[in-house]
């Protein structure tokens, strides 16, 4: 499945077709997510990272993994562990060699690695380690590079004045550094994407809508040449997102608008199946609506 992943994420790239990626917080999201991209025969992948682990109820990597095996169809969904931080967002160390080995051992399609709170160099040297550790079980690799912000304790700057100072944007200098002595197969950047947050009150709060600097994207997919990832999807106004699907964005992950359907569903009927069907629901807008990506399946599979 590993290579069928890869083969698919090159022609997407190549094809401007979005690759979405859904986030399961908890192991009764698995289900929906597969259950839907299956039926709008659309090619997607299920993931889960160590914030959905240590914040939310996912479990644990072997929790989602025995769920993926007992709804998914490889046909439309893959097995993906996202953020495994070296660094996370409270500012501890991350054992993420062992949590990488973990995934890769039970059989994650595809895995990454988070160096992006530490200096150039030390990502690159830390993300060429793993990418050579993955590649060499035939595993592909998703690293990041610039400042998805959201994820980190307390509140952040306006988010105005985020974007129009730039900061915390991934450098397109930096960026065809990272991706040609790093070795891995996709790359997570930040353009005006934010994460929603996952502590306090904040994480029940719906997620301001985020704009996308379509020219610096521009740029840095001329710098790489590699299928590129949009974290922090949720929230996205459609028009940038469209965008920047056409110039390489492949990829994007959404969490907070599935977990919040989840999460508010089931306290509001105590029912699991009527929350996993609000994640269905969601996902199926996103899928026809949103992203207009039906049939997708098909399409990278020729």
């Amino acid at each position: 499945m590993s290579e069928r992943v890869k083969t698919y994420m090159k022609r997407a790239y190549e094809r401007g077709i979005l690759v979405p990626a859904f986030n399961a917080a908890y192991p009764e999201m698995v289900k929906p997510i597969c259950d839907a991209l299956k039926r709008f025969k659309t090619f997607g992948m299920c993931e889960v990272a160590r914030p959905d682990i240590e914040k939310f109820g996912a479990g644990g990597f072997d929790v989602i993994y025995r769920e993926y095996h007992m709804h998914a169809d490889p046909e439309y969904v893959s097995l993906h562990q996202d953020h495994v931080p070296v660094i996370d967002e409270d500012g501890e160390d991350v054992d993420y060699m062992t949590l990488l080995e973990q995934a890769i051992g039970l059989g994650f399609d595809s895995v990454m690695v988070d160096g992006s709170r530490l200096p150039l160099e030390k990502n690159i040297r830390i993300c060429r380690e793993v990418a050579r550790m993955a590649h060499e079980r035939g595993v592909p690799v998703e690293a990041e590079l610039g400042a998805v912000l959201g994820h980190e304790s307390g509140p952040l700057p306006p988010y105005e004045e985020l974007f129009e100072s730039g900061e915390g944007f991934t450098s397109p200098e930096d960026a065809e550094r990272f991706v040609k002595e790093s070795g891995v197969d996709w790359l997570s950047v930040a353009i005006g994407n934010i994460h929603g947050a996952i502590s306090g009150a904040a994480k029940d709060r719906k997620k301001l809508n985020a704009r996308l600097s379509i020219p610096h994207l521009k740029k840095i997919r001329a710098a790489t040449g590699i299928p590129l990832v949009l974290h922090g999807g949720s929230g996205i106004r459609r028009e940038y997102l469209l965008d920047a699907i056409g110039h390489g964005i492949t990829k994007i992950n959404i969490g907070t608008d599935i977990r919040q359907a989840y999460e508010k569903k089931l306290g509001e009927t105590k029912e699991v199946t009527d929350a996993q069907e609000a994640v269905a629901e969601v996902i199926g807008r996103l899928i026809v609506e949103y992203f207009c990506i039906e049939g997708s399946a098909d399409r990278l599979a020729r």
